[in-house]
């Protein structure tokens, strides 16, 4: 089965988030004590017009090891410098990320290239284009390249994380896609190669490494 034919739960999470709620969403949780969130508000921050084109109505959604094609496994469609989703988050090592696509004479298109950059200060990590998001005949037709219902909330274009989460479980996997889920900050084609990044999976075991913020910090 392609890995384009995903379920698409972490998106149902996400659809389910947009319905049930109006305006911006709200802050995450409070980092614990000692976090890589609560412990690095030394970071000279940065201007995003600094380096590349910066969306600030950006949809994102996770999507992992529990809710891929098939379930249970890190296969991607669109590789680039992975054959499997993953990546630790820095600039050499990006984290696979998902776009829609649209297909039309048998031709699929994803909404950006293959191999595209990009850094979310959200989630402070970089990430790169290597998978599709949407299954069936006409993915133009539904998330994530159909807005219809994530505009209600503002946003202008969808991407869909590689959360990880082969060492969690499926209701913990769910939680954290929940918890990123929202309107972001995301950096296109970021020239700065050293914003501050939390290497690793998103999800590792229960923790959620999200929420930390819209302004992109360097080491």
């Amino acid at each position: 089965m392609r890995a384009t034919q995903r379920r698409l739960a972490g998106v149902a999470v996400a659809l389910l988030a947009a319905t049930s709620c109006s305006g911006s969403p709200g802050p995450g949780p409070a980092p614990a004590p000692g976090s890589p969130s609560a412990s690095a508000s030394a970071a000279r921050t940065v201007s995003p017009q600094e380096s590349g084109r910066v969306v600030t109505t950006a949809y994102t959604t996770g999507y992992g090891y529990w809710d891929n094609t098939p379930p249970g496994s890190t296969v991607i469609s669109n590789p680039v410098l992975h054959q499997s989703a993953g990546g630790t988050g820095t600039w050499a090592d990006p984290v696979t990320i998902a776009v829609g696509h649209s297909i039309s004479n048998g031709v699929d298109t994803l909404d950006f290239p293959a191999g595209t950059r990009m850094y979310i200060p959200n989630l402070e990590k970089y990430f790169i284009v290597e998978d599709a998001c949407g299954d069936g005949a006409t993915p133009q037709d539904i998330p994530c390249h159909n807005l219809s219902r994530a505009a209600r909330r503002g946003a202008t274009v969808w991407f869909d994380v590689w959360i990880g989460g082969s060492s969690s479980s499926n209701s913990d996997s769910r939680q954290c896609q929940s918890t990123l889920t929202g309107i972001h900050t995301v950096i296109l084609d970021p020239s700065i190669r050293d914003y501050r990044v939390t290497p690793g999976d998103v999800l590792s075991g229960q923790a959620c490494h999200a929420n930390f913020g819209e302004i992109p910090a360097q080491q």
